[in-house]
């Protein structure tokens, strides 16, 4: 039970370690407080109601025998009516009075000076009785003076020296009382002084005590922190008192990995990054797609096919202007559509039986900034991956919206569409940014680059039904060129 109590007090929080120093010390306090007044109101209690007893028995013992006797003998002469007699009403009162006596007083022996009191009123009662029958039968004067003289005096002598014995041991109980209070406070001045002493003792073990409970976790963790500020992660806290402190103790140790997790997570990124730009360098002068594009342009030229020949060169040479633009990252809207523009015109003299394009970007948006080569790689999965996979031909539409303080790209196609599964592992490929198959890397990369440049806030989302087609959505901030 100990331990389990020291464990408790351990594991508690620090306001709550502190509210238990305070109850140490005041549950004696209180409880000693709570003694002495409980017997200083119990002894004043006791003393009060024996007073209040003397005081009533006396009143009772004073006046009733001269005034029930002569009550009685203005009856018997016929000074008074029954209706006019008061003797009810001082039975009555004297019955009242010795019920409060039984109240009040505690002593045994006046019990049953009290049960006496009562067998007596009971007695005047019937004789009270008697005398009024007496009256209402007449001429039986002399048997009522007889019961007044022999009876009622008599049994009202018995109660009133009853009464003063009752007040004799009141009295003496009130004495003895006395010398209890007497002997009791003395008791309470030995007891006052012994819990003074103790309270004193237990205070200068409490003062020493607690606040070492207390600072010495954090002392523990101040030591950690230390060693963490100097490079040591290999650390970890091992605190768990308090539980203010062994939340702080958890945390730091969750910090400290978290830690370790984003240095290996930079690592890897690093590697990451260097690998995106390496294939993103790939990507502005695709080997595959050069090639395939001069052999469309030798073919054209050995058809005949000049002003296409013409064109598809232009076309070539604004694709890899846009992809060098002099090393730039970022550029206006609308020399990513013109790259994008050229790219489909050499797309569509390859595939001219299976796609159309259309690009409806409004011109108020040619203005805002975008990564070099964002849009291209989105528009060359919907050809290769959408248009090509489906039956016939298909159209890839480009276009554009502003919101209030972003604007929105959209390519979409109507081609073959992703199926269920499959664009649920794109999409948390790019939400969680784990691409995991270099089929979706393409878009990861683009994500990853949006993310870099203008925050978490914009990227890429894909939306996609099944045979029916693909929308890949860009969202940008509305950031325009400065001008110099």
């Amino acid at each position: 039970m100990k331990k389990r109590l020291k464990e408790l007090y351990n594991n508690s929080a620090l306001d709550t370690k502190i509210r238990y120093s305070y109850l140490i010390l005041m549950i004696p306090m209180i409880l000693f407080l709570i003694f002495c007044f409980y017997n200083l109101y119990a002894g004043n209690r006791q003393y009060e109601d024996m007073i209040n007893s003397v005081v009533t028995a006396s009143e009772f013992s004073l006046d009733f025998k001269k005034d029930f006797d002569y009550e009685t003998y203005l009856l018997i002469v016929g000074n008074k009516t029954i209706e006019e007699s008061k003797l009810d009403d001082m039975i009555n009162e004297a019955t009242r009075i010795v019920t409060d006596l039984e109240e009040l007083t505690d002593s045994s022996r006046n019990m049953n000076h009290l049960k006496s009191v009562k067998k007596y009123l009971t007695n005047l009662e019937n004789y009270k009785n008697r005398i009024e029958k007496n009256l209402e039968e007449g001429n039986k004067y002399e048997d009522n003076i007889e019961i007044w003289e022999n009876d009622i005096q008599i049994v009202t002598s018995l109660l009133r020296e009853t009464i003063f014995q009752y007040i004799y041991y009141e009295i003496k109980d009130m004495q003895s009382a006395r010398t209890e209070y007497q002997d009791f406070f003395m008791i309470m001045i030995r007891f006052t002084v012994i819990a003074f002493v103790g309270i004193i003792l237990l205070l200068i073990f409490l003062s020493y005590y607690i606040p070492l409970s207390i600072i010495r976790p954090i002392r523990e963790l101040g030591e950690v922190t230390d060693q963490v500020a100097r490079g040591n992660l290999s650390v970890r806290s091992e605190t768990k008192a308090g539980s203010e402190v062994g939340m702080l103790s958890d945390s730091l140790n969750t910090m400290i990995d978290k830690i370790n997790e984003l240095l290996e997570q930079v690592k890897k990124e690093q590697v990451r990054l260097r690998k995106a730009e390496f294939e993103l360098l790939q990507s502005q002068i695709n080997p595959h797609f050069l090639y395939n594009t001069l052999d469309a342009i030798v073919w054209l030229a050995e058809a005949g096919e000049q002003k296409k020949v013409v064109s598809m060169v232009g076309s070539l040479s604004d694709f890899f202007r846009t992809s060098l633009n002099q090393g730039k990252d970022i550029i206006p809207i609308k020399e990513e559509l013109q790259h994008v523009k050229s790219y489909l015109e050499i797309q569509q003299v390859r595939y001219q039986d299976i796609l159309q394009y259309e690009i409806c970007v409004p011109k108020e948006l040619e203005k805002y900034l975008i990564p070099k080569i964002t849009i291209q790689p989105l528009v060359e999965n919907a050809l290769y991956h959408g248009i090509k996979n489906k039956r016939g031909s298909g159209k890839i539409t480009i276009n554009g919206k502003k919101e209030k303080d972003h604007f929105v790209i959209q390519i979409e196609d109507n081609g073959i569409g992703i199926r269920e599964e499959r664009l649920k592992e794109v999409q948390d490929g790019i939400q969680n940014k784990a691409p995991g198959e270099t089929t979706i890397y393409g878009l990861y990369n683009v994500n990853e680059r949006i993310e870099l440049n203008f925050g978490e806030r914009f990227g890429i989302s894909i939306e996609s039904t099944y045979r029916e087609g693909t929308i890949v959505s860009i969202k940008l901030p509305c950031v325009e060129k400065e001008t110099s």
